[in-house]
């Protein structure tokens, strides 16, 4: 075991910042993962009776924690509380792939992909455990002054 002074504080190949979604079948959600996102299985620990404990995988260069639902410790997803406010944002090399990919594996298209104000190409789809997730292809580099006004072009529709 290591000593405090040798210790990561964070471990190789995580980023500060990791999300950790709650899941009703996240065994399953991890299949999902792999078919629309190309995630990679990095950790899998399967309670007692089978439910996902913890789970990760890892997207692009990106860590994804998972965990099954767990109601007794108010552990719940998106569906038992009837949504969530959260987007997960993924930059791929080609969104429209992407997003056709997800959709292929399952997901719902809830925003076609289109050329945005702020210089990406992106898209919106939500996953089937009630996950929304945004997709995008960085296309321009744009100035803070070219977004705004790219913005008031836009009018005031959702982004």
């Amino acid at each position: 075991m290591g000593t405090a002074s040798n210790v990561k504080a964070i471990p190789d190949g995580m980023h500060s910042l990791t999300p950790h979604l709650v899941c009703a079948g996240a065994a399953e959600a991890i299949e999902f993962y792999k078919k629309a996102f190309n995630a990679v299985e990095t950790a899998r620990l399967p309670g007692p009776d089978g439910k996902l404990m913890h789970a990760a995988v890892r997207i692009g260069d990106s860590v994804l924690m998972l965990v099954d639902e767990f109601p007794q410790w108010g552990s719940l997803g998106p569906k038992a509380l009837k949504g969530s406010p959260v987007t997960l944002h993924l930059y791929v090399e080609d969104v429209d792939a992407g997003v056709a990919q997800a959709v292929a594996a399952g997901a719902k298209l809830t925003m076609p992909v289109a050329d945005m104000f702020w210089g990406d190409r992106y898209g919106q789809v939500e996953d089937p455990f009630g996950h929304k997730w945004s997709l995008a292809t960085h296309t321009r580099d744009l100035t803070p002054e070219d977004i705004k006004a790219g913005m008031a072009k836009m009018g005031s529709g959702p982004c």
